[in-house]
């Protein structure tokens, strides 16, 4: 089934690991607040609705999506975090900045990923229109926010359960 025709937020619940004893980061773009910050909200909901302790749940906010992989990296040496969600919304306009800033951002995750070990996962909504980033911050299409949290979830327990310094890709 194409994406454009279902809720992309839905899941199996009782697949999700406790959050429990997991810390997280959030880095929030503040451009086009009104669609980051309901991601925002989801993915907060999410994480607290799966064991998530609100006091282990730590925010930032960065004036654009851009300075996303910067906040990370800078939360990240603030807090000892299991895993860092970062939500932005970058639309296409006029002109292709959004090309550019979407791959900053995806490759300057990646590369903090790789850096460092540990996930920080892509909850940046790329959409065409304002509509679409609505209809995907809490909408028909469900919430990116909700996603990353369940991705951010998935990732920290996998990180817990794979031994660290057994396997090593060239560091």
């Amino acid at each position: 089934m194409a994406s454009a025709l279902k809720n992309l937020s839905a899941y199996d619940e009782s697949t999700i690991p406790d959050a429990g004893d997991m810390t997280f980061g959030i880095v929030v773009s503040e451009w086009n607040a009104e669609v980051t910050h309901a991601l925002y909200q989801g993915c907060y909901d999410t994480l607290v609705k799966h064991g998530a302790r609100p006091d282990k749940i730590f925010t930032v906010q960065v004036p654009g999506a851009f300075e996303l992989p910067a906040g990370a990296r800078i939360l990240n040496g603030q807090q000892k975090l299991d895993v860092c969600i970062c939500l932005g919304c970058v639309i296409k306009g006029a002109t292709n900045h959004n090309e550019y800033i979407n791959q900053a951002v995806a490759q300057g995750l990646t590369n903090l990923s790789i850096a460092s070990g540990k996930p920080f996962i892509f909850g940046v909504l790329t959409p065409n229109t304002e509509e679409q980033a609505m209809e995907r911050a809490g909408g028909k299409h469900g919430n990116k926010g909700v996603e990353a949290a369940v991705t951010a979830i998935r990732m920290a327990a996998l990180k817990r359960s794979t031994p660290e310094g057994t396997r090593k890709i060239g560091f």
